[in-house]
């Protein structure tokens, strides 16, 4: 089973960027722990991060008959972006959205997600924890 990890823009800032919402974890600590629970599930799990937003469209696009799953915490483009949801919907591929945050208890604008109607579920407010139990939700969903 092969599962693509795809985390958008500012993602890459993690550990220094607002460690009291995200905590001190770099972007590369929290995959290489998504990588290492995945060959403990069995999963091939690879990584991707872009902060443009085509780059993540044709990511997702290009995944089709190559991942069986995809994590994906789009970060602001989230609540903005009509073509990530729509590439989402397109490849028909089991995807789970990811928030390091509640995104229901910060500014009312991170209240929509524009990705939720197109994933088979949402993990929110564990912070780094969201990572390992959304590739854990899907994987089971998946067997």
């Amino acid at each position: 089973m092969k599962i693509l990890l795809i985390n958008g823009a500012n993602l890459n800032m993690l550990g220094t960027r607002e460690p009291e919402k995200y905590g001190a974890k770099t972007l590369a600590e929290i995959e290489a722990e998504v990588v290492e629970r995945g060959k403990a599930l069995g999963v091939e799990v690879n990584t991707y991060q872009s902060n443009i937003e085509g780059e993540i469209v044709e990511k997702i696009q290009q995944a089709r008959g190559v991942y069986d799953g995809i994590l994906i915490n789009a970060g602001g483009y989230t609540h903005t972006s009509v073509v990530i949801r729509d590439a989402i919907s397109a490849v028909q591929i089991p995807t789970i959205e990811i928030h390091m945050t509640n995104i229901h208890s910060r500014e009312e604008f991170r209240h929509t997600s524009l990705l939720s109607g197109v994933c088979r579920a949402v993990v929110a407010g564990f912070g780094d924890k969201s990572y390992v139990f959304a590739l854990e939700g899907l994987v089971g969903m998946l067997k």
